[in-house]
């Protein structure tokens, strides 16, 4: 527990910094806001009326300290774009890109880590060279790329899948938000039709970040398997007559998934960012959209909620790993 309270005390230098970095390049970016909301038809004193109704005029010291302050009053700022809350905004878009992000990595890792040990425990197999190609072809491929090829093969060619138009089709209404994930959601009520719809819009976009995350979930885990099967304690299993499922299933896989879960905080934090992208390819209405709207429209407020948001998130993700390390090794337990 204290391992974990230093760790935390240690990231909020880096949550600062964030802020901080944050704030200037939403100030020095090209791109006025007063400008852009005003219209292209607005006199120089609206702008500047708009500009002073914003604080704009105000000098950066002094925009920052209010800024500030009312960070530590839970209060991120209002966003121009929607008229809302930042945090409001925020709260009502993470969980679709949560969902579309934990889809993805659930997939990835179903067929990374099996396709990983199957590579490790046969070298030079058909398995292996598969592995191998699929490493090549999720690091080459441009993360928006596969997400358009998806939905022209399989959306525009073969009619499979439905529009990619958001979290639901055009005939389906939202559940009642309990969690926020609507396969959860549409699940606690039984309305498996709302399900359905819900998951047909989910599978292009979550096998397109699963695609993107399956190649260094694949290659570290053949990597790690490789190292253990060599270790001696697997020689020595293997002179005493054990089974080859036991020893790859109960000893070489216990101790290859220490990289493997250090590796899958790294991916979850990397889809996160990929969000953006496959969120506009399909309409999806997550944070990464959002982000990229007010970025657009040189509202500072939604980018710099977004980017403080994604970097505690980050901590806390760390944070979680650390966690399931020392439940996976005994050693860290007494670090």
């Amino acid at each position: 527990m204290r391992g974990v309270l230093w760790r935390l005390a240690g990231s909020l230098p880096a949550l600062a910094a964030v802020v901080v970095v944050t704030f200037i390049l939403t100030r020095v970016l090209p791109g006025d806001t007063a400008t852009y909301f005003a219209g292209p038809t607005a006199s120089a004193e609206s702008i500047a009326q708009i500009r002073t109704a914003l604080g704009l005029d105000r000098p950066l010291p002094e925009q920052f300290w209010s800024y500030v302050v009312a960070l530590f009053h839970g209060d991120l700022g209002m966003s121009l774009t929607t008229g809302q809350p930042v945090l409001v905004d925020i709260l009502a878009r993470l969980p679709a890109s949560a969902e579309l992000t934990l889809c993805g990595l659930v997939l990835a890792m179903a067929v990374a880590i099996p396709l990983g040990i199957i590579a490790a425990v046969r070298q030079g197999s058909l398995a292996d060279h598969a592995c191998r190609v699929i490493v090549t072809a999720g690091v080459s491929l441009p993360v928006f790329f596969t997400g358009l090829l998806l939905v022209y093969v399989f959306y525009f060619l073969l009619g499979w899948s439905p529009a990619p138009l958001g979290r639901l089709d055009a005939f389906a209404s939202a559940p009642p938000t309990v969690t926020g994930f609507y396969l959860i959601d549409a699940a606690l009520i039984g309305d498996w039709e709302t399900w359905r719809s819900a998951f047909a819009q989910l599978v292009l976009p979550a096998v397109t970040l699963g695609l993107f995350a399956l190649a260094p979930i694949a290659r570290i885990t053949r990597a790690s398997m490789l190292a253990v099967l060599g270790a001696e304690f697997i020689r020595t299993a293997r002179a005493a007559g054990l089974a080859s499922r036991t020893i790859i299933l109960t000893y070489a896989l216990r101790n290859a998934l220490l990289p493997v879960v250090t590796t899958l905080g790294m991916v979850f934090s990397f889809l996160l960012g990929a969000n953006v992208l496959v969120e506009k390819v399909f309409a999806w209405p997550g944070i990464g959209s959002y982000a990229v709207e007010a970025l657009i429209a040189s509202d500072g407020a939604p980018v710099q909620g977004f980017v403080l948001t994604m970097a505690i998130l980050y901590v806390a993700l760390n944070l979680t790993i650390d966690l399931i390390n020392r439940a996976l090794d005994p050693r860290a337990r007494q670090a």
